[in-house]
Parts: structure tokens; C-alpha cells; sequence
């Protein structure tokens, strides 16, 4: 996406949001600030700005604004992970109220509502958000708040985000969106009319698989963003110091990392497309996929997670990751090493995710080396 006239361009603006500007060191690293507790002046109040690292910190304050500059947002607020944002978020409704949500969103988003916020009273109707006719259908009267994920993980499926936004204004909700696979160098969802954006910063964010974190992003400061201020602030979910700077560390190189990712990843699917020994493979970068022409429109790229169906079955799949060298078996995405990952198995029982299903994150290594890799794995298959 491109930048505004007469603003910096996006990779500009990551690389000075991750450095000390005017600092009183005049330091270009940002430094660490550890301590949990500040000092009140002789007049007992907090000139420093900063009162108790629960409150605030000024590690997780710079990456609060650089997040919000990113996305483009009015504000946004760190977590501990990707699920304790995605937790705040439904924890500032009310029991009695009825959210809709994508029915293939990430495993942990469908256990968390269905285990801890379905018997704690808030009702949940899982749709297929890639079709806006079953989405509309599926809203209530009651119904507060449209989630989704687009693309998903590990299907790829893709939501029309403005068409989601105006069904969600016509209900009187509001459209939050994940966008921790395309990251705003490729995907802007609040330019499209989504209310908040949710991250799990672990992944392309962070970019070095050593930081874990979350983030929402609003686009609005209203009375919604004060409730997930005030329990991010009360219940304590936050990210350390040390966390918040490793994360925002990886924001100088995000641009040219996802980039890299987002190209490596279509030149692989491309080559499993065209191979024998596989079925299907869920990329929206391709013109195969169901929702190829929705991904174009509001997207630059689909990131460098996607996933392909092997012919055979789940032992033919779980075969091909074994014989694989280059890419680790590893849960997570985002970093500069190319991961698979036999879905249906992290999942267990009961998974959505079909058993002969791999899911690639794709890291910084050369395609021509990854595909290569592939190739003599899928041989034997």
C-alpha cells in the first residue's frame, strides 16, 4: 500500500519509529528501560511520565505509537501474546452480547471463546466471513462486534474487509480484524473500514522468533478503546520491557523482510501448483484460489504463510515434512527461518484442518534453495 503525498514512505517511517529520536543520550538504539517502579518529585507527582511498568513503560509506549503509525490507527495497546490482545478485546463486551466470527480463525481464537467466553455468557455464532452473504446472515440484533482473519491460518481464506466494515455498521458493531499474516506492509484493514486491528506481534512484527507479544490497534479512541485501555492497564496482560524492545527492534527490517517473504512465498506456491504430488495448494496470490480477485483489491500480497494439500492422506503429509531439510517442524511464522507445520496434528481432535494439509512459513532463505527442498520430499510421495 502505498504511502499519502507528501508523506515519508512506510518503510521510512518503521526504520525511525524503531530508533531514539532525541533522546537525551542521543543514542540511535533505543535503551532498555528495566525498572517496574519510577520516582515521584519533591511535589509527589510523576514528571518522568511514568509511574509503575504495569501502567506504562517507555519501551512499550514507543512500540504503542510505532504500531499505531504502521497501521495508521489513533492508537493501539501491547499485550503479552497475539491471544491475550485477541482475549482483551472480548472481555470489554458484555455478557448477553453476540459477537460473529470467522469460522476458520485461528484454533486458539475458536478454544478461547468456546472454553472461557461462551460459559462466561457471551454468545458466539461461527460463519464463513468469506462469504458476505452468509456473514450478514449470521448477525443478531444483539450483536456487537464482526471478527475475523483474512487471510486465515491455516486455509487462507479471504474476507472482503469493506464488505465485512459496512455489514458491520449497518448492525451497529464493529469489524476487528487480525492482520498478523499480511502485516500493514501488505494489508491496511483500518483504511478499510475496520475498527480495530488485532496482532500477534510474535510473528512478522517481531521477525526473529525471540519476542512474544500481542497487539489492537483502534482507529478510534472511543468509549470501546477506553474499556481495553482500562482492563490492559487492571488485569496486567502486558509485554516486559525487554519483550516490547525486541519487538520493536524488528520493525527497521520489516518492510524488506515481509517483501522478501511475501515474493519467496508465490514463486513456491507457483512450483507446488505444477507438481504431481499435490493436490491443492491455498495461496490467494494465485488465480486458482476462490477469492483471488478480493485479495488483489485489498491487498498487495498475502504474506508468506500458505499452505498445500499432498495426495495421499495425513501419514503422506507428515512423511513429506520429515524428509524436508531446510525447513524446520515448528510451530509459529514470521522469522527469518522457513517452517512447516502438519496443521491437524497441533490442532488434535478436534481440528478443522484436513489431515493431508502442510502449512510453509516461508523465511529469508533463497526460494530456488526451498523449492529444491520441496521438490526431493515430495518425490518419494
Amino acid at each position: 500500500m502505498g504511502a499519502g503525498e507528501g508523506r515519508e514512505s512506510l518503510a521510512t517511517r518503521a526504520v525511525r519509529a524503531a530508533s531514539a529520536l532525541h533522546g537525551d543520550e542521543r543514542s540511535i538504539a533505543p535503551p532498555i528501560y528495566l525498572s517496574t517502579t519510577f520516582e515521584r518529585d519533591g511535589e509527589g507527582e510523576y514528571s518522568g511520565g511514568f509511574n509503575y511498568s504495569r501502567d506504562d513503560n517507555p519501551n512499550r509506549r514507543m512500540l504503542e505509537r510505532a504500531l499505531a503509525e504502521l497501521e495508521g490507527g489513533a492508537d493501539a495497546a501491547a499485550f503479552a501474546s497475539g491471544l491475550a490482545a485477541a482475549m482483551t478485546v472480548f472481555q470489554a463486551l458484555r455478557p448477553g452480547d453476540h459477537v460473529v466470527v470467522a469460522q476458520d480463525s485461528y484454533y486458539g481464537v475458536r478454544a478461547m471463546l468456546d472454553e472461557v467466553f461462551a460459559p462466561w455468557g457471551l454468545a458466539v455464532t461461527y460463519a464463513d466471513c468469506s462469504d458476505l452473504a452468509a456473514l450478514r446472515a449470521a448477525v443478531r440484533p444483539a450483536t456487537r462486534l464482526i471478527f475475523i482473519e483474512t487471510p486465515s491460518n491455516p486455509m487462507m481464506r479471504v474476507t472482503d474487509i469493506a464488505g465485512a466494515a459496512a455489514i458491520a455498521r449497518a448492525a451497529g458493531a464493529i469489524l476487528v480484524c487480525d492482520n498478523t499474516l499480511p502485516t500493514p506492509v501488505l494489508q491496511l484493514p483500518l483504511e478499510l473500514g475496520a475498527g480495530l486491528v488485532v496482532h500477534s506481534t510474535t510473528k512478522y512484527l517481531s521477525g526473529n522468533h525471540d519476542a512474544m507479544g500481542g497487539a489492537i490497534v483502534t482507529a478510534r479512541a472511543d468509549e470501546l478503546w477506553k474499556r481495553i485501555r482500562t482492563q490492559q492497564k487492571v488485569c496486567g496482560a502486558i509485554p516486559s520491557p525487554f519483550a516490547s524492545w525486541l519487538t520493536l527492534r524488528g520493525f527497521s527490517s520489516l518492510v524488506q523482510r515481509v517483501r522478501w517473504q511475501n515474493k519467496s512465498a508465490l514463486a513456491i506456491a507457483r512450483f507446488l501448483a505444477e507438481h504431481r504430488a499435490v493436490r491443492e495448494v491455498l495461496h490467494p496470490g494465485l488465480p486458482t484460489h476462490p477469492q483471488h480477485v478480493v485479495a488483489e483489491k485489498q491487498s498487495s500480497g498475502s504474506g508468506g504463510v500458505f499452505s498445500f494439500r499432498v495426495n495421499g492422506g495425513a501419514e503422506d503429509a507428515l512423511g513429506v515434512a520429515a524428509r524436508l531439510r531446510l525447513f524446520r517442524r515448528a510451530t509459529s511464522f514470521g522469522g527469518p527461518d522457513s517452517l512447516v507445520e502438519h496443521r491437524a496434528s497441533v490442532e488434535g481432535p478436534n481440528t478443522k484442518t484436513p489431515g493431508d494439509l502442510l502449512r510453509l512459513a516461508i523465511g529469508l532463505e533463497e526460494s530456488a534453495d526451498l523449492i529444491g527442498d520441496l521438490d526431493k520430499a515430495l518425490a518419494l510421495t
